[in-house]
């Protein structure tokens, strides 16, 4: 659980803008659970506004080919004529009980290759360790990293300049799917244990092959099952982005593989205001989805058991937003649930349910169409034992009577989520 600064700020995050977020993740979403405060793609880059000419990109770089934090934008980093990094803004982070993320992109950066400058605690040089046949297909600032002894110490490299800057959270993307690397997400996680660093390893993009389940749970904690997600209720048949919609069958697919330690991501969440510099859609703005489909996305989010990583630019939190972030029972759900599955799709709807401590259910009931349904099953038909329930909306927080079926009316993508016992 936690904010990353992509949904807001695209590539063009400034430290002032990170500190003004963290804070208000410190105040408002820490005491709910929310723990990581992450830096996405960019934080190295002179002048991101210019990423669709990359002839034009700068990038700063330390001497032995690593990415640094552009100081122009993160000024923390210059002490005494020297880039430490991101060292001071994690000593912040950590001194409120929060946790520091970054993102980076596989790879090595070109202008090291190209400079073939030295990898640090090895005899080797950028040109060992880069495949210079296997770029990021979409990225232009990096290579790829050969299978060898090279390339492992670049990465150890990497990671030792990480743990020394506080680095809790590593999200790594164009490794997980187009392409997926296996090799390199091994040399990564390999780099992680050399550190001596507990670091948390998020792969990217998605949709993660479910094929590859096995090998991602050995290395990583958790990878994405789908392509950007963004504040949209149907993608039809585009592949990027996608909607709220289009995440139930990656959803339902994953389910079986989530355990403790091992998290397939649905993706951030894009509610409440999405600015100053979102990289998908109209800028800025408050979310597109609609209130019934922010429930819908948190509701299928937290009973599929997937990370909550919040999107929205946390220095402009509104009450409602707020209120529907931090509610406690989709939070347990999210947090508690020891297994969980989708039991049903007829249609347009979609009915979920999840085992958690102490004999206690969740019961969540989706209507994906364009129409109001009413929905009236019993609860035997969708994998409850026989008898009666007590019940409360999770949502509303209403006690319903106890009964042994599921009756509502859901407006188009709408949804309901019970808590269920029989004490």
């Amino acid at each position: 659980m936690g904010w990353n600064s992509w949904d807001s700020y695209g590539l063009r995050i400034n430290e002032q803008q990170f500190r003004d977020n963290v804070e208000a993740l410190a105040t408002k979403l820490k005491p709910s659970g929310y723990t990581y405060a992450v830096i996405d793609e960019g934080w190295y880059m002179d002048n991101p506004e210019d990423r669709l000419k990359p002839e034009l990109l700068k990038y700063a770089l330390d001497e032995n080919g690593r990415f640094i934090p552009v100081s122009g934008r993160f000024p923390s980093a210059m002490q005494n004529g020297n880039n430490i990094g991101f060292e001071q803004i994690a000593d912040s982070i950590h001194s409120k009980g929060l946790k520091f993320g970054i993102h980076i992109i596989r790879g090595i950066p070109r202008e090291s290759v190209l400079r073939n400058l030295p990898i640090d605690g090895s005899n080797f040089k950028a040109a060992d360790a880069a495949d210079q046949s296997d770029p990021c297909p979409w990225d232009p600032t990096s290579w790829g990293i050969k299978d060898n002894e090279a390339g492992q110490a670049w990465y150890d490299s990497l990671l030792r300049q990480y743990a020394g800057w506080g680095v809790d959270f590593l999200k790594v993307d164009c490794i997980a799917d187009h392409p997926y690397k296996h090799a390199e997400i091994l040399q990564i996680a390999l780099a992680i244990q050399h550190s001596g660093r507990d670091i948390v390893l998020s792969l990217s993009p998605g949709p993660t092959s479910v094929e590859h389940h096995t090998e991602v749970a050995e290395l990583a904690q958790m990878w994405r099952i789908s392509n950007d997600v963004w504040d949209i209720w149907d993608s039809g048949n585009r592949e990027y982005p996608i909607g709220i919609k289009n995440q139930f069958e990656n959803a339902a697919r994953w389910a079986q593989y989530s355990r403790p330690g091992n998290w397939p991501d649905a993706d951030m969440l894009p509610v409440g205001v999405l600015g100053p510099f979102p990289d998908v859609g109209p800028q800025p703005r408050h979310t597109r989805l609609t209130p019934d489909e922010q429930h819908t996305q948190l509701s299928l989010w937290a009973i599929a058991r997937s990370p909550l990583i919040v999107g929205a630019n946390l220095t402009l939190l509104d009450s409602k937003t707020l209120s529907l972030l931090t509610n406690a029972d989709i939070l347990e759900i999210d947090q508690s649930a020891t297994s969980s599955r989708q039991v049903l799709h007829d249609g347009d709807l979609v009915i979920w349910s999840a085992d958690l401590p102490g004999d206690r259910h969740a019961l969540a009931a989706f209507n994906l169409g364009e129409k109001p349904m009413t929905v009236d099953r019993t609860l035997t038909s969708v994998g409850f034992p026989e008898g009666r329930y007590n019940a409360q909306n999770v949502w509303t927080g209403e006690r319903l009577h106890r009964s042994s079926r599921l009756a509502a009316t859901l407006e188009p993508h709408a949804s309901i989520v019970l808590m269920l016992d029989k004490k």
